[in-house]
């Protein structure tokens, strides 16, 4: 799943999604569908401001991660929400990154390919590190995996909660401590 994105292959993924988004408003002004034309562009608006958070937090590798995890090869798609405004500025980017990536390969693993699976990041800065909210529905076929992986030892600087692991939904609150809080 790993790819190092060079700008090329960054800016192609990048015009072909704003061709499929500008394909839809076209085509939903064709049929006058004027309503459906304003809910899209807001939801373009959203996204835009949620891509802006996220790129704001300082935390570069993280966001790249989650900037361009749908262009990967995962059967989940993947929403997220930056909830506030705050910083990032003392988190092991790379640290966070790995993990992370490691939970999208699990994750990616144990849910069924070619299923309606969704996953959804909350992102809550705070001063003494960054709470994420990982909440999965989909089809879940090989849970012990996902098990194994989340009572595996972490990183010190990070701290692991299952809200809650069965076969559809999966509900996690992951927080990581900045690097001076964790010395």
């Amino acid at each position: 799943m790993k790819k190092d994105w060079n700008t090329i292959d960054f800016l192609r993924h990048v015009r072909h999604d704003w061709l499929n988004k500008v394909q839809l408003i076209k085509g939903n002004l064709a049929l006058n569908k004027e309503e459906r034309v304003k809910e899209i562009i807001d939801e373009i608006i959203a996204e835009a401001q949620q891509e802006a958070r996220l790129s704001n937090l300082e935390i570069p590798k993280f966001a790249t991660l989650l900037l361009t995890c749908n262009w990967g090869n995962y059967c989940f798609q993947l929403e997220y929400e930056v909830l506030n405004d705050e910083k990032c500025q003392y988190i092991e980017d790379a640290v966070l990154t790995k993990w992370t990536t490691m939970f999208f390969n699990i994750l990616n693993k144990s849910a069924k390919s070619f299923s309606e699976n969704h996953l959804s990041v909350s992102i809550a800065p705070e001063s003494n590190g960054i709470r994420l909210f990982f909440d999965f529905s989909g089809i879940i076929i090989d849970r012990a995996l996902i098990d194994d992986f989340l009572h595996t030892k972490s990183p010190e600087n990070i701290k692991i909660q299952i809200r809650t692991l069965v076969e559809a939904e999966i509900a996690l609150e992951v927080f990581v401590e900045n690097e001076s809080a964790s010395d």
